[in-house]
């Protein structure tokens, strides 16, 4: 089975995971159910689960808790695209090809099913301390999931991001990586850290697993940026060029698409040299690592 096709797998596994801790479409709240499953079920890569599985793997992880946590952390991205997609944010009628959940839903019902997405995620998360004895390893997952969403983390780099739309605020290259380290960063750093933490890794490992997150989460972000510019409504899946529209200034903006996408090779082969490092082995792991280098959604 070559990359493609193990990847295929993955995906399709990891969503199984995912689906299975949704809520029954039933109830007078019902309207609720329907749009978080919407939302979480309009594809994607489901990347950050499926780095916390593989870095859960490659310490060779034995806890049940990993199923909750990869669910609840799909679960938190999805709820920021939600509301990333409201007129009040980017404004994006489309996500992954479909309409976005404010468009089929209605804006209040789409800031709800945000909402719900959020809380019901941590409500899953804490519920894996009924499948897993060690109480203060999932203690310490469930501190690094909190963090990492929250003001000192994707909340905290989306603000700065808000404010430096429209030139509301100067952006500086200093600013712009406090933003991409947080916005995008924070949940990759979570995903790669708890999987680490549930499998029994040591804390320097986690130290290490953290420091190659870091470069993953920045190279994705730029690769972003540059995919705004020359990709495709076809290949994203949503209109490009949002962040001209929206007045943002981006690594591509700063130095240019030919120098962005050297960045994104040199971050990401320097996130795979310090993989290397690590005594556990995860040749998939690496290899998608490296895939996202060229991705073109």
């Amino acid at each position: 089975m070559n990359f493609s096709e193990m990847l295929a797998q993955k995906t399709t596994e990891i969503e199984a995971v995912v689906y299975r801790y949704l809520p029954e479409e039933k109830g007078f709240q019902k309207e609720i159910f329907s749009a978080m499953k919407y939302s979480v079920s309009s594809g994607g890569k489901r990347l950050r689960p499926m780095l916390m599985q593989e870095v859960y793997q490659m310490f060779s992880g034995e806890s049940k808790a990993i199923g909750p946590f990869m669910a609840a952390l799909e679960m938190i991205h999805t709820y920021s695209l939600i509301h990333d997609d409201l007129p009040a944010m980017d404004n994006d009628d489309y996500r992954r090809g479909r309409l976005t959940t404010h468009k089929v839903y209605g804006e209040a019902i789409a800031i709800l099913a945000g909402d719900a997405l959020l809380n019901y995620a941590f409500e899953i998360a804490a519920g894996a301390f009924d499948v897993e004895e060690n109480a203060q390893m999932v203690g310490k997952a469930l501190q690094i999931l909190t963090a990492k969403a929250g003001v000192y983390g994707m909340i905290g780099g989306q603000v700065v991001d808000v404010l430096s739309e429209k030139k509301q605020e100067q952006i500086t290259k200093e600013k712009l990586d406090f933003i991409y380290e947080l916005k995008t960063g924070a949940l990759i750093e979570c995903a790669m850290t708890i999987g680490a933490v549930l499998a029994g890794a040591s804390d320097e490992e986690v130290r290490q697993v953290e420091a190659v997150a870091k470069k993953v989460g920045l190279a994705f972000q730029i690769q972003d940026d540059i995919l705004d510019v020359i990709g495709t409504m076809e290949e994203l899946g949503k209109p490009i060029g949002s962040d001209e529209k929206n007045e943002k200034s981006t690594y591509v903006s700063f130095v240019g698409i030919e120098a962005a996408q050297k960045e994104v090779q040199k971050l990401s082969e320097e996130a795979v040299e310090i993989l290397d490092l690590l005594p556990a082995d995860n040749p998939f792991l690496r290899e998608l690592i490296l895939s996202l280098i060229h991705r073109k959604k």
